[in-house]
């Protein structure tokens, strides 16, 4: 992409001020009653051997309705979404080619990328995708990353930008982080950039993690992790949290107090304040569904929330690549 196109990608992205995390995957089944977080650290980080393998039969929503998801975002006043299509385990939410490990196996086998891609659409929310890097069950991660891990990777990659239609980002996560993933000398991020801009030129590679633009499209923070908005940065930039405890659902999610419309509210405006966008996570259950409690924190938001007037002009110490 080219400088001055990559500028207006960046800039539309910061307009869109406010979008909605999805955490939805293996460990939604897995970890739901566990002392685990989110996915086993100590396997990729300290060798040690995995407790928890995740079997595909395992996966099985039966009142996914992603409809809802988008109705709830739609409510709290956010324009985009990025759904987690693979995460850490591996496990794919789409009937991939290149893997057993994915929906096309499981107790239901539904697609649930494009179900969320085209409910997402069908209410005007600009639709994105997470990717992980890092993938336990196929042995990718800081100590192994083949030529053929890398051909695999690129394989998915190329399924979910040329089968699901225009995909304007992908948040990619798990890659040469100090917790682990491949690293970039096996996996160089401007080998996969120029692959991703080859088959869908106007997708952002979003990058978590990423202190400066050398290997991401947007700055990333992942707040929940404790990584805060300097006060010198203008943009542009991505930052996202949590209601509750966990990215993934827990079993005491349902009845929990979540984090306030307050708390939510000063966390979006300091970010649009500093030239970054918002994601907000809400993570459905085991059957598919947000619980009611989200729902109801979501249109809360949304009856508060204003969006800033839309960035023309960019500001003098706008991060630019080199």
């Amino acid at each position: 992409m080219e400088k001055q196109s990559l500028i207006k990608r960046q800039q539309w992205f910061v307009n869109q001020r406010l979008g909605m995390f999805i955490h939805f995957n293996s460990a939604t089944f897995q970890f739901a009653d566990s002392e685990i977080e989110d996915w086993e650290y100590a396997h990729e980080n300290h060798g040690a051997p995995r407790r928890f393998v995740f079997d595909p039969k395992s996966w099985s929503p039966d009142k996914l309705d992603c409809a809802q998801w988008a109705k709830a975002a739609k409510s709290a006043g956010m324009t985009f979404a990025a759904l987690t299509a693979k995460h850490h385990e591996g496990f794919s939410l789409w009937p991939t080619r290149y893997t057993e490990h994915c929906v096309r196996n499981s107790a239901i086998s539904t697609d649930v990328v494009k179900e969320y891609l085209d409910a997402f659409r069908e209410e005007g929310i600009e639709a994105g995708l997470y990717f992980s890097m890092l993938d336990l069950h196929h042995q990718i991660g800081r100590n192994k990353c083949t030529p053929e891990d890398k051909q695999f990777i690129k394989n998915q990659l190329r399924e979910l930008l040329t089968g699901y239609g225009k995909l304007p980002f992908l948040i990619i996560d798990g890659w040469n982080a100090a917790w682990g993933g491949p690293n970039y000398g096996d996996l160089p991020f401007e080998e996969i950039d120029l692959f991703v801009k080859e088959l869908q030129p106007d997708c952002l590679l979003m990058n978590i993690g990423c202190e400066d633009l050398a290997h991401t499209d947007i700055v990333f923070y992942e707040n929940a992790a404790g990584q805060e908005i300097s006060d010198a940065f203008a943009g542009p930039g991505a930052s996202c949290n949590i209601l509750t405890k966990t990215w993934f659902w827990r079993t005491t999610d349902t009845d929990m107090e979540l984090k306030s419309a307050e708390w939510a509210l000063d966390k979006i405006n300091d970010s649009n304040g500093r030239n970054v966008s918002f994601l907000l996570n809400g993570a459905p259950n085991r059957s598919g569904l947000l619980d009611d409690n989200v729902l109801a924190r979501f249109k809360e938001i949304g009856e508060s929330y204003r969006r800033p007037a839309d960035l023309e002009e960019l500001p003098g110490n706008w991060l630019t690549r080199e």
